[in-house]
């Protein structure tokens, strides 16, 4: 695809693009589990690392860079958060990336499972 057709939830899927949406489905679901258990968190996103070269060229593609910028910002802010936490700041940021990080997760599988790219092309027409 050039990224220029609209998404079209209803067309069939290529066997490519239907192992690409399975592989990330897994994912998220790895994720979602993560939130509340940590290692799943990172199964998630190694999982999405290993499989996001199957899936370059599909609609897919951006849900895996979803994944893996959400573990990477997650880390980063989850790290200042500890830090910040000796204050009560900290407490705070930490519950902010909890929540953005559910956000993320449960938006992309709403998308994935209509067959939509995560961040959907501004098209005025």
């Amino acid at each position: 695809m050039s990224g220029f057709e609209p998404d079209h939830p209803f067309r069939t899927l290529t066997p490519r693009e239907e192992n690409a949406k399975s592989n990330v489905v897994i994912a998220y679901v790895f994720m979602l589990l993560g939130i509340f258990t940590g290692v799943f968190w990172l199964i998630g996103a190694i999982w999405a690392m290993a499989k996001v070269a199957e899936a370059r060229g599909t609609k897919f593609e951006d849900h895996y860079v979803n994944i893996i910028s959400t573990f990477w910002w997650g880390i980063f802010w989850g790290l200042i958060g500890l830090v910040l936490a000796l204050f009560f700041i900290g407490y705070i940021v930490l519950f902010a990336v909890w929540v953005w990080s559910i956000f993320r997760m449960v938006k992309g599988i709403a998308r994935v499972t209509s067959n939509q790219s995560y961040r959907a092309m501004f098209n005025p027409f």
